[in-house]
């Protein structure tokens, strides 16, 4: 399908848009309160005791600061970050590389650390708890096994797919925080410090069309703030009204809830092809010419948010709420909910 501007993946592009807004402490960081006062704990005590703080997982969809917060960790603790990815260590010698090169106290972030290969978690493993690395030197019988002490660090994992972390990874993080969806104070908040550092003009009104239409997402509501910023210096002298906003949004496609085409045809999918439901998610998939791991960790999320939609044994199904906000009549089946 094409790039969606409520996406809450990354493009290339916004990386030093991402990077410039993105918060430095902990005081600074907007929204998840309970993530915010755990950390803080877990960081203050780590510092007292001179100790690196302990490996931390990171989960929830994407777009919400993972990796925001892995940095805000990693200047809280007063430490270096290096930075990697599941996909990128393809080899036990590659993760060997890394581990190799920390210094003491230093945090090693690996996005999407659900696609590590088995080999290289099981070197993984006693990196993570003994602080060393099992190393093979030689082949055949004349193979010998050295273990290698590390200093010790502090491995941050983020994953939008923790059920895919398996069981003995899991359990090696010390702390794991799920972050949710951010409410429309949160965003709020976020869109007026964006556009205070973007210097940005937007009035009570603009703030709030940008931040309900956000997804809950502060990636989402950074794009949708630069996409009304070229609308509004174009056409309305570069200041962000709540006219200005809700045209420009209206421009892009994006509904008052956020939605957009994408999402739309998600739902109109299920309701007119498949009657509402349940329908599996490799039909849907099918019938919208998109991967079936892109619709549940992207689209999804966000609609069972809404209630638009609901999981069931059997299948997706759309849910009252979702025909009303389409304009479309709603005939209750027999495994579909009731209207309320």
């Amino acid at each position: 399908m094409e790039e969606r501007v409520v996406s809450p993946r990354r493009k290339v592009e916004e990386i030093v848009l991402d990077t410039s807004l993105r918060p430095r402490l902990l005081s600074e960081y907007i929204g998840q309160e309970r993530i915010k006062d755990n950390l803080g704990i877990c960081i203050a005590a780590a510092k007292e005791r001179a100790e690196p703080l302990d490996h931390v997982l990171l989960h929830g969809p994407p777009g919400l600061g993972k990796t925001t917060l892995a940095h805000v960790i990693a200047n809280e603790m007063g430490v270096n970050i290096k930075i990697t990815s599941g996909p990128a260590i393809e080899r036990p010698g590659d993760l060997a590389a890394i581990l190799t090169n920390l210094n003491k106290g230093e945090i090693l972030f690996i996005d999407e650390v659900h696609r590590l290969g088995r080999v290289v978690e099981e070197v993984l493993y006693p990196a993570m708890e003994d602080f060393c690395l099992d190393i093979v030197i030689g082949k055949g019988p004349s193979a010998r096994s050295i273990r290698l002490q590390l200093p010790p660090f502090t491995i941050i994992g983020a994953t939008t797919r923790v059920a895919l972390v398996t069981s003995p990874l899991r359990d090696r993080f010390g702390v794991s925080y799920r972050l949710d969806f951010y409410d429309l104070p949160a965003m709020e908040t976020i869109v007026r410090r964006s556009a205070r550092i973007l210097a940005i003009t937007t009035d009570v009104g603009g703030t709030q069309a940008i931040a309900r239409r956000a997804r809950g997402t502060p990636r989402v509501a950074n794009r949708l703030l630069k996409r009304v910023r070229d609308y509004a210096q174009v056409r309305a002298a570069g200041a962000i009204t709540t006219q200005v906003a809700q045209e420009a949004l209206s421009l892009l496609e994006v509904d008052a809830l956020g939605l957009d085409d994408v999402d739309r045809k998600i739902l109109r999918a299920i309701i007119e092809k498949f009657g509402g439901g349940p329908v599996g998610l490799e039909t849907i998939s099918a019938a919208l010419s998109e991967e079936a791991d892109t619709i549940m960790d992207v689209y999804e999320p966000y609609l069972l948010q809404l209630g638009f939609l609901e999981r069931t044994p059997r299948g997706r199904v759309a849910t009252p709420l979702a025909y009303k906000h389409l304009g479309l009549p709603y005939v209750q089946g027999p495994d579909q909910p009731a209207l309320l």
